[in-house]
């Protein structure tokens, strides 16, 4: 949703702080990487039975996310290895973030609570596949109840109000499940409406089922040329035109 919605306004507004950045020489994958050991931090700081920090280091992780994509459209340097970069950085921490908070909840709820961020994970992670799938095969899955931005939203808040966090996981559960399946019927319908092939390819189809006829023999170029010959001695000569006028 907030991909869809606000991730264009966001990225414009920022793009002063990107190119401020850029000029300062910090990169985008720079940005990435802080990114990354930050909710490296938070996942320990949960698991430690601290969700409270948890929470803060989440939220501050968030902020070179954001600011990677600006510092790379102002510096010019958006490429398919950042982008690359960025989304696997992206699954990295989610599974840290949300593995620590499996650790923190066998600590305090027993191990079949454990079992609830791994479901989280494994959904979130299906979500992020229909999107790359759909997009490498020429479709569009954006959109839903419950994408990255929402997820780690409703997670902070759970960390920082640890009564409401085993809630908070079942309710990104649901919604993510949701999420999924608005996904996968958003692709399948635009698979499954007609497709009209580029005239290059209809033509390519025609001319690649051609046959020769039955009898037909290829000519040579010795032979083309001899019959050229013959056509030319054997033609009547031309008539001169009349004068116009």
């Amino acid at each position: 949703m907030f991909d869809k919605r606000c991730r264009t306004d966001v990225e414009r507004g920022l793009r002063p702080v990107g190119s401020s950045l850029g000029k300062v020489g910090i990169t985008a994958n720079q940005l990435t990487a802080v990114g990354i050991v930050i909710s490296l931090f938070a996942a320990l700081a949960v698991a430690q039975g601290h969700p409270l920090l948890g929470a803060l280091l989440l939220g501050l992780s968030a902020v070179p996310d954001v600011l990677d994509g600006a510092v790379a459209k102002a510096s010019g340097t958006s490429s398919p290895r950042g982008a690359f970069f960025d989304s696997v950085s992206d699954r990295v921490s989610d599974t840290m973030v949300l593995g620590g908070v499996a650790w923190y909840l066998a600590s305090t709820h027993g191990a079949h609570a454990a079992l609830l961020p791994f479901a989280v994970l494994g959904a979130s992670n299906l979500v992020s596949y229909e999107r790359a799938r759909a997009e490498a095969l020429g479709f569009t899955a954006r959109g839903g109840l419950m994408e990255r931005a929402e997820r780690m939203l409703l997670l902070g808040a759970g960390l920082a109000f640890s009564a409401l966090l085993v809630p908070a996981l079942w309710l990104m559960l649901v919604l993510t499940l949701v999420t999924a399946g608005h996904r996968f019927v958003m692709v399948w319908r635009q698979a499954s409406a007609p497709r009209r092939r580029p005239v290059s390819d209809r033509l390519k189809g025609r001319w690649r089922g051609w046959r020769p006829g039955e009898g037909f023999q290829p000519r040579s170029r010795r032979e083309t040329r001899t019959r050229w010959s013959e056509r030319e001695r054997t033609r009547p000569p031309r008539q001169p035109r009349p004068p116009r006028g």
